[in-house]
């Protein structure tokens, strides 16, 4: 089977080439709002699903797409992509001192096959200076990250304190469940 990645995602994209895949890289817009209803933690798998959807109408027979999402939740409230600096300023200031949750959502799906499921990290942050959260907004530029940050960069060396579950779901793909769910396709 041919497997196409639906994702953008410069480390989806390396995350899932770390584990021996070939794939090309398939993407449609695709509006990611979700019903107000919809308990936070389902948010992740529910996008992940809309993702899929729209590349699984023109897969070949020999082809299976891997889509995925992952959101930041705090206090119930998902932290998406901040869109402005004074966005991500207010995210990390909720996040700093405090524990919260990645989950990413993952779709792999064939014409007639589809696994699905979802990944949870517990993520423990340090408090940040004011300083701290500027110089690191500044540097990394973290506007494509839900939750404002990046575990690989910066922030995850000093101010993570520890995680509980995949450091790879946090990055944005569970590669392990990945893998094991790709080999379920062969």
């Amino acid at each position: 089977m041919k497997l196409i990645l639906g994702s953008k995602s410069p480390r989806r994209k390396e995350l899932l080439s770390s584990l021996g895949f070939e794939f090309e890289i398939r993407t449609k817009e695709t509006d990611e709002s979700f019903p107000n209803t919809l308990n936070s933690n389902e948010v992740a798998l529910f996008i992940a699903n809309k993702k899929a959807q729209e590349l699984i109408i023109d897969l070949k027979e020999d082809e299976i797409v891997l889509c995925a999402d992952t959101v930041v939740i705090i206090d119930d409230v998902i932290l998406g992509k901040p869109i402005d600096h004074a966005e991500a300023i207010s995210m990390l200031e909720k996040l700093s001192g405090r524990d919260h949750l990645v989950i990413t959502g993952v779709v792999i799906a064939s014409n007639e096959k589809k696994i699905q499921f979802q990944s949870t990290t517990t993520v423990s942050f340090l408090p940040l200076s004011k300083d701290e959260i500027e110089r690191y907004i500044e540097q990394s530029k973290p506007f494509d990250k839900a939750g404002s940050y990046g575990i690989q960069e910066w922030i995850g060396a000093a101010a993570i304190q520890r995680i509980e579950g995949s450091y790879n779901n946090v990055v944005g793909l569970p590669t392990h469940e990945v893998y094991q769910a790709l080999k379920k396709f062969q």
